[in-house]
């Protein structure tokens, strides 16, 4: 890059490599992370038994053993191993067994540990074989040798060999013991001495069981050591037997130097040097397939292998589902637990005696004296009467409605301890009756799917696979039914022995489940209570200490003063737009803008730009343009604390500062602001003219640039980011612990072995360290590839220096400090190389060994595990570390559905002409697939430069002009066969017209000016098309997504990353702006001003040559120029202010910061990352609905009618397919939903979509607590009201056809009647001649007047009974048939009853007047089925 910087614009160098880093570095590469990750995860399910299950960490001094009872069977009894089985006497077992014996070894483990840990190297004339520190370890080998002896003893020797712990004390023991031997002092048995540490993981449980977490479970981990070996191994001799004849190489002559060459490039370390020496030495011939091999070879060793490690370490962080469902409910207890607390700072009031405030009553006539009252007490009464006062007067004009309502409201309130205890009082009867309730539904539900089974309604229809959404509806249906207990009733003697079986172990799974709703429910009230239990704390705080709630116990609780100021601090800008009527939100055009507008105050917007500004104000500060000599940088200085003062004052005023419920200072954010403003205060108030360094005025200088940090706290995005990464500061400590406690091991084991010993003279030609005195030449050479061609007897430029016998510049293993250090810059792998090629050179080939098992330890278990732990910490704090897999996949499901949007593809059009044509061929595959192909060919152009001197750029330039006319003509179809308008709606057509676009005004330049700019504009415009191609693959659309999501999730960590950076980098101008150039501080790389210590940072965030840069700022005297009086006046260093600031710097941006965004990919990776075997929602149903979203939603608004979705739900097919022969119920259920959901309104792709997918899913195993309970709830309440629904129009069909049969047997009987008169007149004067006509007619009158009360009372004769189901009309439309007898209604006496019939008989009289006894009376003839009522029950 900084060649780049040399040779080209600035800005672009800047820009090229910070997004080639970001981009593939830090985004790309970790996509390789989380797809090990992933596919891991599942081939562990797959592989779980070969491995075996988890189990938690039990105590190694229990086991389990067969034992043979009196019965002659065998069953497991537990063994301690610690019981006594030795010959010792019991009060020697019970020292052994007692916790003082236990601490006192481990405090001398410690005491051993600091005593090794403080050996140094005293030089040539101290050494001697019998000094302090060895006679220390003489007797420390004692002590731990009569201890194990002592446990032997106790214990016995089978009881002692058989605890691992035992095992690895005694090889320690025997270790040790060697080592003390004054032939093998300082030799490879140190191992064992320093080994010891080792033992004190046993003082701490939690370390104890995080160790046991990851290497406890050995099978993964060091199955993968060894495959990792293994590789090492193979690789290593294959390159041995391809590049050991090259001459010139000796990286490769011998197999430890080809494990070496390949272990260097597994580390990444200097891996472009083996390369390219190998490419030189083997020539240009087969430097092709050479370099292949190393790149293939790198890219599965860094990407893939490494990702292994991460994999293995996260998987044994995984919890059991079980132990995850447990740990939910235990942490939702916890939280109720500590919501009912108050903080420590209002609890401090309980310490004080009560003080309620008093008010005295005055001018009221009384013989006796009236005592102080609670002056809450009277002000209740105050305002009741001002409120009736307000109330008496609202016949007047002036008096408003809102008064009067108000008092109400009061009333209401004040009446709310009677209405809980009225709630009590009925609480057990209404869940009796919602029982009841949901007792009889489930079991009407249940009978009619019963009889519409048994009526064979399912038979006759071919076989179909059933779709997810019937799955999970009869699996909802048969759990309710199995919690009621109806199953009971259907279990029928014909069953086998494995049904019964079958259904009383679901009958007891779904009773668990119902005990786990308890449990729940439970944690849910118990969560309330705290809540309102935190609540009464307060309002007693408040009722009995008059300083309670009183900012700065001066201010009262209601002042005006006050509440100006809680007005001013708490608004902000109303982003919700709620409709007043449905309360849903409107989603208007600039809503994200109005989102961000309402992200914080306008009070915290205010001081966000204020702070911006005086941080580009600290920019422009350098060692020489200073603030304090500065009136230009004096002013923001003064504008940010007049701004801060005002801000704490009215947030002061308005919250209070520490002892009120939201004071200021209640979290550490609150301390932040406070010490920054005070750090600012000072310093403007002091403005130090002359500062020394390393002296109090610059440590306020460095204090004052936390500055930034203050936007931490006003963003709330922020505060999470910091929240996520100090919240598991636990599980990071243990780890800090490890990888400490190996660099200890690790650094004793240095400090005994290679202290002094890799000292050297400067002058090469010197070894030994007597001759090293004098001065000699020292040869300078402008560059290494430059050979300057001397003439004889010239000698090469060169200056005299003095003879020194030194150690490497920078590192050494003289003390145990020096060693850690050395040691923390190997394990950030960088250095590496150099310290192992000076301990072989300088100490022996064999001791190259040490490094290397460090590395290995350090790189492939230190660092991951390090990763694998922000990554588990990162989502336990989002709260996806406990989730089940099938929790995890729903709220991936939820994700990737907010994401999901309609098609925005317009439809055909509807006649077959020129459109349509050209519609097809658009949206056929060969014609994207040709595209597609069209774009990769165009992007080969870029394979060769292009330069204007170069003959061969303009055929280039030719052949992107013509591809670029293709894509314009691809262009004018699409918008042909979608019209302008359809084409729009499109993201990925907008950016191929912008794109078009850019590439038709290029072909206009390209042939107007043809200059190297014009070329530079056709290359960028062939890499803008490369990326359209990516949209077009559904692999590489999934990664794409990956990346994009990962971006916009990790934004706010990418602004913390880039705040904090800047508060290093103003740190770094005060503390290193100054120092003298050396081996990487250059003209590129200082801290002279801002702008170039932010990217110094940069670059040490990637890591390379860091320590270089640290060294170079420890430069002290005589190599620098000190100053007493200023720091910028001296070009030295700061050694203790350099060592913290890098190595602080570099674990929290390195080791923590980089890792979340390996978490955020991660978690965004397995957002996308699904397969068509998973249960929930996959890409292709996604894709049915939105095509059938468009089918619905023909004018592409994004929203629809709520009755258009029974269309858009019949219309679904495959696994979202509703068969509304076999799910008519669930149909019902949806198409109610949504109308209940969205009172009738509008409803979005969203909501259509996320109602199909909780309806996919099995709720029980998918949702969390607090979700469940109330997905669980609204379904059951879905179910109740389409039940009601139901039957209310059944009971309307029944009541209709009631009335149809009414009428019609009143239409029969009186035809009847009129039949039987006439039967009757001719039997009682049967015909004659001789009969006169006047006669006959008086007869039949008579007859008729005489029959009359008898026809009446036959009526109830002839009328038909229920029980004949239907005979009347059996007569009445099938007369062929033989008819059935005729019976009786059984219909009450009476007038009232008469009258009804007389009602539906004659449709004219008034219904309201009878319908009310028709009801009464169809209710009494409900116990009697019919044929029809069995039909209506299908309909159900």
């Amino acid at each position: 890059m900084y060649r780049a910087i040399d040779s080209f614009p600035r800005w672009r160098s800047y820009f090229y490599f910070i997004t080639l880093i970001f981009f593939l570095a830090w985004l790309v590469k970790n996509v390789f992370i989380a797809v090990i990750i992933e596919t891991f995860a599942e081939i562990r399910v797959q592989f779980q038994q070969m491995w075996g299950s988890r189990s938690n960490t039990t105590s190694t001094a229990t086991t389990q053993m067969f034992h043979e009872d009196a019965a002659g069977g065998w069953q497991l009894v537990a063994v301690d191993v610690n019981k006594p089985q030795g010959r010792a006497p019991a009060c020697l077992q019970q020292m052994m067994r007692s916790s003082v014996f236990h601490m006192f070894i481990l405090s001398m483990v410690t005491v051993d540990v600091i005593v090794a840990a403080s050996n140094y190297h005293k030089g040539e004339s101290f050494r001697r074989q019998y000094d302090e520190f060895y006679l220390a370890e003489v007797a420390f080998t004692v002590l731990f040798d009569l201890e194990a002896l002592l446990k032997i003893w106790c214990l016995g020797f089978t009881g002692y060999i058989s605890s691992s712990l035992h095992k690895f004390e005694l090889l320690l023991v025997i270790g040790t013991t060697l080592h003390v031997y004054p032939d093998l002092y300082h030799s490879q048995f140190t191992y064992f001495q320093v080994l010891r540490v080792v033992r004190l993981i046993k003082i701490s449980p939690a370390l104890e069981d995080f160790v046991y977490k990851i290497f406890g479970p050995g099978k993964k981990l060091g199955s993968l050591v060894v495959f990792t070996a293994s590789l090492l191994i193979v690789m290593s001799a294959i390159s041995l037997q391809m590049f050991c004849f090259v001459e010139e190489l000796d990286r490769f002559t011998t197999f430890p130097r080809a494990f070496m060459s390949m272990f260097q490039i597994l580390t990444q370390e200097g891996w472009v040097d083996v390369m390219d020496q190998t490419l030189n030495a083997v020539g240009h011939m087969w430097a092709p397939v050479v370099a292949i091999y190393f790149i293939l070879y790198h890219l599965f060793a860094t990407l893939i292998l490494l990702s292994l490690f991460v994999a293995v370490i996260l998987d044994n962080l995984e919890l059991d589902e079980d132990l995850k469902k447990l740990k939910q409910l235990k942490q939702s207890e916890a939280n109720a637990d500590t919501k009912e607390k108050l903080p420590l700072r209002l609890r401090i009031f309980e310490k004080f005696p009560n003080r309620p405030q008093m008010v005295k009553i005055s001018k009221l006539p009384s013989d006796f004296t009236v005592p102080k009252i609670r002056e809450s007490f009277m002000k209740q009464f105050i305002d009741r009467q001002q409120q009736d006062t307000c109330c008496l007067l609202r016949s007047l004009p002036s008096t408003s409605s809102s008064s009067c309502d108000h008092s109400k409201r009061s009333a209401i309130e004040d009446n709310k301890y009677i209405d809980q205890k009225l709630r009590k009082s009925v609480f057990s009867i209404r869940a009796r009756n919602l029982l009841e309730k949901e007792t009889a539904v489930t079991k009407i539900l249940r009978a009619c799917t019963r009889q519409r089974m048994l009526s064979g309604s399912f038979e006759g229809q071919p076989a179909k696979e059933r779709s997810i959404l019937s799955v999970q509806h009869h699996i909802r249906q048969e759990r309710r039914s199995l919690r009621h207990g109806s199953n009971s009733q259907r279990i029928s003697r014909g069953k086998s022995l494995e049904t019964l079986t079958q259904d009383h172990s679901n009958t007891v799974r779904y009773r668990n489940a119902q005990r786990e709703d308890s449990e729940i429910k439970m944690i849910q009230e118990k969560k309330e209570q705290a809540e309102m239990k935190r609540k009464v704390q307060e309002e007693e705080l408040r009722e009995n200490h008059p300083y309670f709630d009183k900012p700065l116990f001066i201010v009262g609780r209601e002042h005006r003063f006050r509440n100006f100021c809680r007005v001013v601090v708490r608004a902000r800008f109303n982003a919700s737009k709620t409709d007043p009527v449905t309360g849903a939100v409107k989603n208007t055009k600039y809503h994200q803008l109005y989102d961000l507008l309402g992200l914080v105050t306008y009070l915290d917007w205010v001081m966000i730009i204020v702070t911006i500004c005086s941080c580009i104000s600290m920019m422009f500060e350098s060692p020489f343009r200073r603030v304090m000599h500065a009136p230009t940088l004096q002013i923001a200085e003064y504008v940010f604390v007049i701004f801060m003062s005002i801000e704490l004052n009215l947030k002061i005023m308005a919250d209070g500062l520490f002892f009120t419920p939201t004071a200021v200072i209640r979290d550490f954010g609150g301390v932040m602001d406070i010490f920054i403003y005070l750090v600012s205060l000072i310093f403007l108030c002091w403005m130090p003219q002359n500062v020394p360094a390393e002296s109090g005025a610059q440590l306020l200088m460095v204090l004052r640039c936390l500055r930034p940090l203050r936007i931490f706290k006003l963003v709330p995005q922020m505060r999470k980011v910091v929240r996520e990464l100090f919240s598991g500061f636990k599980e990071i400590f243990l780890v800090s612990i490890l990888l400490l406690t190996l660099m200890l091991v690790f650094a004793s084991f240095g400090v005994q072995l290679f202290a002094g010993k890799l000292a050297k003279c400067n002058d090469p030609n010197i070894i030994r360290r007597e001759d090293c005195n004098g001065i000699f030449r020292i040869n300078v050479s402008v560059s290494k590839n430059l050979n300057l061609k001397l003439r004889p007897g010239e000698k090469k430029p060169g200056f005299w220096v003095p003879r020194v016998w030194a150690n490497p510049r920078n590192f050494n293993f003289d003390n145990v400090g020096n060693a850690m250090l050395a040691l923390f810059e190997v394990l950030s792998l960088k250095g590496w190389v150099e310290v192992r090629d000076v301990i072989i050179h300088r100490v022996g080939p064999m001791h190259g060994i040490y490094i290397h098992v460090f590395v290995f330890l350090g790189c492939m278990i230190g660092l991951t595990l390090f990763v694998g732990v922000v990554i588990a910490n990162f989502n336990e704090n989002k709260g996806t570390a406990l989730l089940t897999v099938d929790q995890r996949r729903w709220e991936d499901l939820k994700s990737r559905l907010k994401i999901a949007q309609p098609l925005h593809l317009p439809p055909r059009p509807d006649n077959d002409g020129f459109r349509a044509k050209m519609y097809d061929i658009t949206q056929h595959p060969f014609f994207k697939r040709t595209i597609a192909l069209l774009v990769l060919a165009q992007s080969v152009l870029l394979s060769v430069k292009w330069d204007v001197e170069d003959p061969v750029t303009v055929p280039l330039a030719t052949m992107s002009v013509v591809f670029t006319f293709i894509f314009v003509l691809e262009v004018t179809m699409k918008i042909i066969a979608m019209s302008p308008a359809g084409f729009w709606q499109s993201r990925r057509n907008r950016y191929d017209l912008l794109v078009t676009s850019l590439g038709v005004v290029w072909v206009v330049l390209h042939f107007a000016l043809l200059n190297a700019y014009t070329y530079m504009m056709g290359a960028c415009v062939i890499v803008f098309r490369f990326f359209s191609i990516c949209g077009k693959h559904v692999t590489l659309k999934m990664l794409l997504l990956t990346v994009v999501v990962s971006m916009y999730k990790s934004f706010f960590i990418i602004v913390g990353m880039f705040l904090l950076l800047l508060c290093y980098a103003f740190a770094g101008v005060v503390l290193f702006g100054t120092v003298k150039y050396g081996e990487n501080i250059n003209r590129h790389a200082n801290f002279s001003s801002a702008g170039k210590a932010i990217t110094v940072l940069f670059r040490i965030v990637t890591g390379e040559d860091w320590n270089k840069i640290m060294h170079d700022c420890m430069v002290q005297p005589p190599f620098c120029t000190p100053d007493e009086f200023t720091y910028w006046a001296t070009d030295c260093g700061n050694y203790a202010g350099a060592l913290m600031y890098f190595c602080s710097f570099y674990v929290i941006i390195a080791y923590i910061m980089l890792n979340l965004l390996v978490a955020i990919i991660v978690e965004n990776f397995s957002l996308f990352y699904s397969t068509e075997e998973d249960q929930l929602l996959s890409y292709n149903d996604l894709r049915h609905f939105q095509i059938i979203w468009n089918m619905v939603d023909d004018k592409r608004e994004g929203v629809i009618p709520t009755f258009r979705v029974k269309f858009l739900l019949r219309l679904l097919r495959g696994r979202l397919e509703v068969d509304l022969d076999k799910d008519k119920l669930l149909f019902k259920h949806m198409c109610y939903e949504m109308e209940r959901l969205h009172n009738g309104g509008d409803v979005t792709f969203h909501d259509v979509l996320s109602m199909l997918s909780y309806r996919s899913v099995d709720i029980r195993k998918s949702l969390q607590l607090e979700e469940l309970l109330a997905r669980e709830q609204l379904e059951y309440t879905i179910e109740e009201e389409v039940a009601k629904q139901t039957i209310r129009m059944w009971l309307k069909k029944c009541l209709k056809r009631i009335r149809a049969k009414q009428q019609q047997s009143c239409s029969i009987i009186h035809s009847l009647r009129e039949s039987q008169q006439q039967e009757l007149s001719r039997f009682l004067n049967p015909p004659s001649i001789e009969t006169t006509q006047p006669s006959e007619d008086v007869n039949a009158n008579n007859q008729d007047n005489n029959m009359q009360p008898e026809t009446s009372s036959q009526q109830q004769l002839l009328s038909p009974t229920l029980s004949d189901r239907g005979g009347s009309r059996q007569d009445s439309t099938d007369p062929g048939k033989p008819q059935r007898k005729i019976g009786q209604w059984r219909l009450p006496s009476g007038r009232t009853t008469m009258k009804s019939v007389v009602c539906k008989m004659n449709p004219m009289t008034d219904t309201a007047s009878c319908g009310s006894e028709v009801k009464k009376w169809w209710t009494r003839q409900l116990t009697v089925e019919s044929d029809e009522s069995g039909d209506d029950l299908l309909d159900i």
